[in-house]
């Protein structure tokens, strides 16, 4: 039977998601792992639908297990909770067909990168958010974001350990908002390159601190050139929101 969860974490405390066998880092798919062979008392692969990096955080990441268990599926996200450390949480299980896939079955992501944006640092913000303390000109920034939508070729958007048949991506939405002193970027696309919302977050925190004027982002992706773009932001400022099939 297969089994889809829904989890959310924070990842101050892993090496990111995927499970390093051999290696005694910690990450968020080896707890789930052990988590899983405490309840069901079995060895199974589990499959992640996003890989996220050290210190980034989730709150819709998919897991898919495959594990013939009497246990009824609504009280599993609860069984795995009391096995789980308080950082990480199952909130949702559903059952799935057999050829379903968390990663090809995915039609888009939506990502969030959190800035704080204050003339000092927010204590309780450091783990969830990039620090800029001079002031952001979000308008300039909502007016570079109109250039990233639809499909493009991303090269210059990602880091150069990218391995991938393609560097074309499209994105859906992009928008920026101020609430007190946070700006949030949310980004939905079919898919990105490895670090790309990163670079794209760096991206228009240059274009806000009036680094990159916001009419030459059409020019910088069309370039493919990562030197035009911005600097690859922080992890700690973003997590993975939803993942829709």
């Amino acid at each position: 039977m297969k089994i889809l969860l829904t989890v959310a974490y924070d990842g101050t405390n892993y090496f990111g998601w995927q499970r390093q066998k051999g290696d005694p880092v910690v990450t968020v798919e080896q707890k789930i792992y052990e988590a899983c062979y405490s309840l069901f008392r079995k060895e199974f692969e589990i499959i992640g639908a996003s890989r996220t990096d050290r210190g980034v955080h989730a709150l819709g990441q998919r897991v898919l297990l495959d594990v013939d268990t009497n246990i009824p599926v609504e009280r599993i996200p609860r069984a795995l909770n009391s096995f789980l450390p308080q950082d990480i949480v199952v909130n949702c299980a559903e059952i799935v067909s057999d050829d379903f896939h968390p990663r090809y079955n995915c039609v888009k992501k939506t990502y969030i990168y959190r800035i704080f944006n204050g003339e000092y640092r927010n204590p309780l913000e450091r783990y969830y958010t990039e620090f800029v303390y001079k002031e952001l000109d979000v308008e300039k920034m909502k007016k570079a974001c109109e250039y990233f939508k639809g499909t493009h070729d991303f090269k210059g958007f990602c880091s150069a350990q990218t391995e991938v048949k393609s560097t074309v991506r499209t994105i859906f939405d992009i928008s920026v908002e101020k609430i007190n002193d946070v700006v949030e970027i949310y980004v939905t696309g079919d898919g990105f390159l490895y670090n790309m919302v990163r670079i794209i977050a760096g991206t228009l925190i240059y274009v806000g601190l009036s680094k990159i004027n916001p009419d030459e982002m059409g020019d910088i992706i069309e370039s493919c050139d990562r030197t035009r773009a911005g600097k690859t932001a922080g992890p700690e400022g973003l997590t993975l929101m939803k993942i829709y099939y």
